[in-house]
């Protein structure tokens, strides 16, 4: 994929009034700060999932397939979600991407561990999160940013989507697209890293809130 980080809003028309601006024609979001290719894909478990590998198949979309409506990871007996996903590189982690829709089955408190590979559904509702982040009911792809000072030395994050926006009338929850963004090290290597621009900047698609507990994790997914 050819990356056009400099002139990537070259040809859009950002005069709409409302404000709200329209990347779906991006071609990339800066590739080179996708941690697509430092993701342990072989490894992603997902817990509550209806169809079996749903989970690691969203996370394995490329950037270019981050639109398209399948596969989709859609919650199973209730609402709640819980997939661990590990990088095969020690990585700081910059912000997460995510696309769901905007129906109430779309996920609103997703809770985001560093390093454990142990959680079951109870001991992540129990856990105090490394960071909690309150998603918006949309189905553009959202970019949403991390407190990097929590997210040095990431070996692996748990996403731990606690409910959805139907205020538990909707039993099922729906994500078609996770990525992540960031930077990555090599073990005995110095950190490799990336000035770019976003290609869905925060005032474009509003998050509701982000909530920073104690903790600590960085490169994403194309």
């Amino acid at each position: 994929m050819t990356s056009h980080c400099h002139n990537e809003h070259d040809g859009h028309d950002h005069s709409d009034g409302a404000g709200v601006h329209d990347h779906s024609d991006d071609i990339t979001p800066a590739i080179q700060t996708l941690l697509y290719d430092k993701i342990n894909f072989d490894n992603i478990r997902t817990l509550n999932e209806t169809v079996t590998g749903s989970g690691a198949a969203i996370v394995k979309k490329t950037w270019a397939e981050r639109l398209t409506t399948q596969p989709e990871l859609e919650s199973n007996a209730d609402e709640q979600v819980l997939m661990f996903i590990p990088f095969s590189a020690q990585v700081k982690l910059h912000a997460i991407l995510l696309r769901t829709s905007n129906s109430p089955s779309a996920p609103r408190t997703l809770r985001m561990t560093i390093n454990r590979d142990d959680l079951d559904f109870t001991t992540a509702a129990d856990l105090i999160a490394t960071q909690t982040l309150y998603l918006s009911q949309t189905s553009d792809v959202q970019e949403v940013p991390l407190k990097r000072a929590l997210w040095n030395n990431t070996h692996a994050v748990t996403l731990f989507f606690e409910d959805n926006h139907s205020d538990g009338a909707e039993d099922v929850t729906r994500v078609s697209y996770i990525g992540f963004k960031g930077e990555w090290m090599d073990m005995g290597k110095a950190p490799v890293g990336f000035l770019y621009e976003s290609s869905a900047r925060l005032a474009d698609h509003k998050v509701d809130g982000v909530k920073e507990n104690a903790l600590g994790g960085s490169r994403l997914g194309m």
